[in-house]
């Protein structure tokens, strides 16, 4: 059996859970969107942690810590986001 850290996309991400973005798939996002996250600091390298999810059909919004600020986002925004939890235990992979 192979273990890897536990990824998942930031729309996925449990509550609380300190996780660092590793992957961002700017072509899911309108360009303008896309900017205005990089602006805030959501790319690749960022530590981010899920505060809040909706709890209605989407799911939406995402309130989600970046540093010192929460930013809130459609959750079309966090699927386009991989993230690794950070000081995650490592998951067993089917081999």
């Amino acid at each position: 059996m192979l273990w890897q850290p536990r990824r998942v996309t930031l729309d996925e991400l449990p509550l609380g859970t300190p996780a660092r973005i590793i992957a961002v798939d700017w072509g899911k996002l309108v360009p303008e969107e896309a900017d205005r996250l990089r602006a805030l600091g959501l790319e690749a390298g960022a530590t981010v942690q899920l505060a809040y999810r909706g709890v209605l059909w989407t799911r939406d919004p995402l309130a989600v810590e970046v540093g010192r600020m929460t930013v809130a986002l459609r959750r079309v925004h966090g699927r386009a986001m991989q993230v690794e939890m950070v000081g995650a235990t490592l998951a067993p992979v089917a081999s």
